[in-house]
């Protein structure tokens, strides 16, 4: 199917995108732009995960400025402190201030990098300080009844060790990578699938893809980042969640209208947010 009546057929459908930055700078000069491209495309919901101190003021500016756009707050594993404990306490209650707004409607983007470690401090160390600073997240989200969006890189079996440890916490594990130890969440967890469905490469994602039940998908851009084929190599945004559904919708032997309809009622069940 071209491009081109791809998108046209989209836009009889809606899309939720369930992960996107566009707190990032990247987006400062045409925000307004991208965010109408998206809307007339069927994009009719996005969640920032303010992952970073440094821009979760602007993350909840934007979500105030548009109806459709929500946010979430924590603390990415690559922001935290090897160094100081009581500085990821501080930024973690800086964080969960804002767990009352209306629009906040989750808590992350959390979780465990393995992949980012840095040559300053010992693994064991980073891993042990990764690990503290999720349960945090984990338990702040079962107190609050809040979904999780977790970040897991190389680091699935402790992942889901922990999450097992709390048959409580719910979310969705952004990003997916299509480790199948992961699939055993599936009773509370959902499935954030992005671009990388796109990519020449992706053939395990491919291969795991029709093991999660639809009704545990929700579709996500990441961006700026993991932008889809054929635009690899520019700067991602919403607006390319129709090219992903496509992608998702042929991988799994459906329709990118049937896939838009159930991946955004997951998105609605999950986030308890409206797209009217």
């Amino acid at each position: 199917m071209c491009l081109k009546l791809m998108l046209k057929e989209s836009i009889m459908s809606i899309f939720i995108d369930t992960h996107c930055h566009l707190d990032d700078e990247r987006y400062e000069t045409d925000l307004d732009e991208v965010v109408e491209r998206a809307q007339k495309l069927g994009v009719k919901g996005c969640i920032i995960p303010a992952a970073s101190p440094d821009t979760l003021a602007r993350a909840r500016k934007i979500a105030t400025q548009y109806p459709h756009i929500y946010f979430a707050c924590g603390l990415h594993p690559c922001e935290i402190s090897h160094s100081n404990a009581n500085t990821n306490h501080t930024t973690l209650q800086e964080c969960f201030s804002l767990l009352d707004e209306p629009k906040c409607v989750a808590i992350g983007e959390c979780g465990l990098d393995y992949y980012h470690f840095l040559d300053s401090f010992p693994k064991q160390e980073q891993k042990h300080n990764q690990t503290e600073v999720f349960i945090t997240h984990i338990e702040q989200a079962i107190t609050r009844d809040l979904p999780l969006i977790v970040h897991i890189r190389e680091s699935s079996n402790d992942a889901y060790e922990i999450l097992s440890q709390y048959p409580k916490a719910r979310g969705v594990l952004h990003c997916y990578n299509a480790d199948e130890i992961l699939l055993k969440l599936s009773d509370r967890f959902y499935y954030g699938i992005g671009g990388v469905a796109t990519f020449k490469n992706a053939r395990r994602l491919v291969e795991v893809l029709p093991k999660i039940p639809l009704e545990r998908i929700v579709l996500e851009t990441d961006a700026p980042y993991l932008t889809p084929h054929p635009h690899r190599g520019q700067r991602n945004s919403p607006e390319y969640i129709p090219l992903i559904a496509q992608r998702v919708a042929e991988i799994l032997s459906t329709t990118q209208e049937q896939l838009a309809t159930i991946s955004t009622n997951n998105a609605h069940t999950l986030f308890a947010i409206s797209t009217s």
